[in-house]
């Protein structure tokens, strides 16, 4: 690989981590061709983007902005065969690692990055994948704020039949 492919392998590489707030580095060595293109697949379906690299490369390229989002104790993965998993939501991808691994040894989570945080190891799957996305926390901000307004809607309504009950009963005796 020449000077320049390299200096666009790490300009892209950085692209990438700059872009993303969600980002697993994995081991996946060990896995035949035809369980890498089934570990691609999955990858694809879920809206995941798997990249092998070059170790060198990628510290490189997360070097450029390791003060601003602090990617310093990622470098420490680094070592060995290398995947990264880019996604938009932060537990996908975790979800997809252990679906695979139901079937094989592999991929082994080596580190993650979520949204600033740094989770270092394969013990973290399980709870990388119990992390719940956006969409799911802002689904259960809307239902908490929706309980306590259907509750006092249904004490107005309630109330108001009450009330108007109790006009008919004492009309009707008048």
């Amino acid at each position: 690989m020449t000077r320049q492919e390299k200096t666009t392998v790490i300009n892209d590489l950085r692209e990438k981590f700059k872009s993303n707030s969600y980002f697993y580095i994995a081991d996946s060595s060990q896995l035949t061709v035809e369980q890498v293109n089934n570990l691609r697949a999955l990858c694809y379906e879920k809206g995941i983007e798997m990249k092998v690299v070059k170790n060198t490369l990628a510290k490189k390229a997360l070097e450029l902005d390791a003060e601003e989002r602090g990617f310093e104790e990622l470098y420490d993965a680094l070592k060995g065969p290398t995947t990264l998993m880019f996604s938009e939501t932060g537990n996908v991808p975790a979800k997809l690692i252990k679906e695979f691994r139901k079937s094989h040894d592999k991929p082994v989570l080596k580190a993650a990055y979520i949204d600033s945080d740094v989770f270092i190891g394969d013990d973290q799957v399980d709870v990388l994948a119990a992390l719940k996305s956006r969409e799911e926390l802002i689904g259960d901000v809307i239902l908490l704020l929706q309980s306590p307004i259907k509750n006092v809607l249904g004490a107005v309504q309630s109330g108001g039949q009450t009330i108007s009950g109790l006009l008919k009963a004492l009309e009707e005796r008048a």
